[in-house]
Formats: structure tokens, C-alpha cells, sequence
């Protein structure tokens, strides 16, 4: 695997060159872990339940009705959602202002359980996830799979990132540049894989000083899109 820098540069050759690659990251710049912990627990529940309900739908429709969903679900208020009665859940199936799908709406429920028992554990939710060492970002994957609900794959680095949690998520270009920089082999398959990712991730973290949602889309960007059959592979999986 070349160093990060020649990467960088690959990928600044595509975009427009190093000044115009840095306005693109900035895009997605994460916050500092002392401003993600300030974060209230029920926008960290609703930025959770916006990427469980956006996964299978389209962002748009789940964003026109998200006024619907913050009026449905309490304001996301975690105490509210962990004790929803089951007058309330069937209240829900019968809105039409949400998307009525009743795996998703129970997710909350089981998410706003999990973010309850952060707050008793580290003080807030949002202090666990601000604190969580990004040199071990596999690691938080693994919890959010276990102790969460419906934030497996891609939806568990979303929801991260849409809390300022630098998150690399394993996108058809980011893979197909980790196959080229010889990483992996092919498609992500286990915790083996996932190791090899976060072992690079913080070789070239360390090698550039840039965090792991800046390294993840750098590496997307210097792919070109149609040189490789997994992002096709995806849009028809």
C-alpha cells in the first residue's frame, strides 16, 4: 500500500487539484470530540433513526416528513421513546406522517433503550461516542451491531458521521481504491477484513494527520468510477 500522500495526490489530480480536493472534505469535516459530546442524547437518537429510515427509502421522502417523525417520536426524547407503550407503537403504524414500517418505528424504541444505558454508563450518550479512540473504529462498529438496533453496514458510519464521528464507510470506490492499495482482496467480509481497514485507516492517519471520514472519501475520490464492476455490482444488489 503507497504512503497517504500519494493518494492525495492521485486524488487531487481527478478533482481539480489539492485546493479544490480540500473544499470538497470540508464538506463532511468532522467536529472535535470535546463539541460531539455536547450533543443532546435526542438528536443522537433522532440522527440514528433519520439513517435507519433513510436505508431502503429515499432521503427526501423521509427528510419532507421528518417534521412528522420528530412529532411522532416525543421530539426523540430517549426516556420517551425506551418506554413507548404499545398504544403509542400502534398509534405510529397508523400515521401516515411517518413511514409506517413497524421494524424501523420499534428500532427506536430498542435504540432509545441502548442510548439510556450510555447515559447511566458514561454520563451521556453523546460522551461515549465523543470519547470512543477513532484508532479502534471497528470496535465501535461491533457495539452499535450488538447493542443497537439496525445500524449494522453502511447505516452505522452514516449515523457517526451525521454526529461529527469521523467514520470511514465502505462505499463501492473506497473498496475498489483499499483492492488497489492491496489491503484487501476483494469485498469486505469479516472482522479480519475490518482489521486490515482500521490498521491502514490509522497507518495513513498518522502518515497525514487527517481523520477517518477524510481518508475514507479521499481514497473514494481517487477511483474513477468506471474502472471497476463493484459499484455496478452494488446498484443492482
Amino acid at each position: 500500500m503507497r504512503p497517504f500522500a500519494d493518494i492525495f495526490e492521485l486524488a487531487a489530480g481527478r478533482k481539480g487539484g489539492p485546493a479544490a480536493l480540500d473544499r470538497m472534505l470540508a464538506t463532511t469535516a468532522s467536529l472535535p470530540p470535546a463539541e460531539i459530546a455536547l450533543t443532546p442524547d435526542d438528536r443522537i437518537l433522532a440522527e440514528m433513526t433519520r439513517r435507519i429510515f433513510y436505508a431502503g427509502f429515499s432521503s427526501k421522502v423521509i427528510d419532507d416528513k421528518w417534521p412528522a417523525f420528530e412529532k411522532g417520536f416525543d421530539g426523540f426524547e430517549p426516556h420517551a421513546c425506551a418506554f413507548m407503550t404499545d398504544a403509542h407503537f400502534d398509534a405510529l403504524m397508523q400515521d401516515r406522517g411517518i413511514v409506517r414500517n413497524g421494524a424501523k418505528i420499534r428500532s427506536v424504541q430498542l435504540n432509545a433503550r441502548f442510548l439510556v444505558d450510555l447515559k447511566a454508563e458514561h454520563g451521556s450518550a453523546a460522551r461515549f461516542f465523543a470519547d470512543w479512540p477513532d484508532s479502534d473504529y471497528v470496535g465501535l462498529l461491533d457495539i452499535l451491531k450488538k447493542r443497537a438496533s439496525h445500524l449494522g453496514g453502511d447505516a452505522a458510519g452514516r449515523f457517526l458521521r451525521g454526529i461529527g464521528k469521523p467514520a470511514f464507510v465502505a462505499t463501492p470506490d473506497m473498496v475498489a481504491a483499499l483492492i488497489r492499495e492491496e489491503v484487501l482482496t476483494g469485498l469486505p467480509g469479516g472482522k479480519k477484513d475490518l482489521a486490515a481497514i482500521q490498521a491502514a485507516f490509522n497507518q495513513w492517519s498518522q502518515q497525514s494527520g487527517r481523520d477517518l471520514t477524510a481518508i475514507s472519501r479521499v481514497l473514494a475520490m481517487s477511483v474513477d468510477s468506471d474502472s471497476h464492476g463493484y459499484g455496478q455490482a452494488r446498484k443492482k444488489g
